[in-house]
This record gives C-alpha cells, sequence and structure tokens, in this order.
C-alpha cells in the first residue's frame, strides 16, 4: 500500500493558478501560529515554467529577513553546488515545505526548529499551488522534512536519496539539504558536497 503524501488528496482550499496570485494570498496566511513569530513569508522564487523544483524544509534566519528562499549560507552552498552539478540556477524554481521561519530565541540569536507536522500540513496548500502553477518535470526534496511531504512518512533521505518516483506525471526524488554539509564534521564536508553534486547531476539527468 502506498505511503499517504502530498498528492494523495486535494488541498482544503484551491490555490490561485498563477504564482503571482499564490505568492499574494499567502503573503497573509495564517493558517497556523508560526506567522505570529516570524518576518514575513518566504514564497518559492523562479520561473513559472521552471522544468526543476527544488523544495526544502523551510526558510532559515537570513531568508526571514530578505523574504527570498535560499539566500542564506545554506543557500550559497546549493548555488555553488548547482553550478558544479551544470545546472543554472535562473532556471530552477526553489521553495520550502513551510513558508514560515519556525526558531527558539537563544540570547539574539534565532535558532532554526523543526516544524510540527500540523504546521507543515497547515503550509501545504502553497505547496500544492506552486507545484500546480509551475508544473514541473521533476520535484527534488532537499532534506528529511521535505522528502516525506513529497514521498511519504517512511521515506529516508539517508538510505533513498537518489530514488525516483513518478506520480501524478512528476518524476520525483530526494537528496539531502545543503544545510545538512553545514552542520556536519568539517572533516566530511567536502565528500558531502562533492556527494549532493554527484545526486544533482543525477536529478539534472530527469528532465
Amino acid at each position: 500500500m502506498d505511503e499517504p503524501s502530498l498528492f494523495d488528496e486535494p488541498s482544503p482550499d484551491p490555490p490561485p493558478d498563477s504564482l503571482a496570485e499564490l505568492r499574494q494570498a499567502a503573503a497573509g496566511c495564517t493558517n497556523c501560529d508560526l506567522y505570529r513569530h516570524a518576518i514575513q513569508t518566504v514564497f518559492g522564487a523562479g520561473p513559472q515554467g521552471a522544468r526543476l523544483m527544488l523544495v526544502g524544509e523551510q526558510p532559515g534566519d537570513r531568508e526571514d529577513v530578505e523574504g527570498e528562499p535560499f539566500v542564506g549560507p545554506a543557500g550559497r552552498l546549493l548555488d555553488q553546488a548547482l553550478v558544479e552539478a551544470g545546472i543554472d540556477r535562473d532556471l530552477v524554481y526553489v521553495t520550502n515545505a513551510v513558508k514560515h521561519f519556525k526558531f527558539a530565541p537563544r540570547g539574539k540569536r534565532r535558532i532554526h526548529a523543526t516544524p510540527k507536522a500540523e504546521e507543515i500540513r497547515a503550509c501545504r496548500p502553497w505547496l500544492d499551488g506552486e507545484i500546480a502553477a509551475v508544473r514541473p518535470a521533476v520535484v527534488a526534496a532537499l532534506g528529511a522534512t521535505a522528502a516525506k511531504v513529497l514521498l511519504g512518512p517512511s521515506f529516508r533521505v539517508s538510505k533513498q536519496r537518489g530514488e525516483v518516483v513518478e506520480r501524478d506525471g512528476l518524476r520525483l526524488t530526494a537528496t539531502i539539504h545543503p544545510s545538512a554539509i553545514l552542520r556536519g564534521p568539517p572533516e566530511q564536508r567536502e565528500v558531502a558536497f562533492a556527494d549532493l553534486v554527484d545526486d544533482l547531476r543525477g536529478i539534472a539527468a530527469l528532465l
């Protein structure tokens, strides 16, 4: 029996047809309590006709400040990996499963906190809408949270990264999130980065 996933049932509220309308609607999202503490909704970015969509977990501190996805340290590492994999970032649509930054305050810093299942579900209509509006050929999850949303709760990036599932005319796959490389042991980062680049090359070959 297939695992439940993002595509098993329709969103509770059908989203607007265009990315511009969807972005405007998401800016006022109050579907869960994360909006109360985050600075703003961080919607996806990229061309509406992108053939590749990359989906991360949630915006980080820098993304919350700037209002754009993947502009912090992990985003810069992703940019570097895309270049080495031969993928033009300007042709990729990037977004997150959760659109508000969830954090725990630590002095003057805001430390990433993992979204709860209900917070991920509350954001699902926006991700559904982005996929419907962009109509990519390939959707790649970056990290465990996005992989579970897209590929089901039993999916394990550590064991199944690079596997391809075809569903509803899409090719779905997953790799690690660049932030996992930054959090890992410094002596292992070079190898982990090379593995990410290899995964992205495999993803590009699916297009």
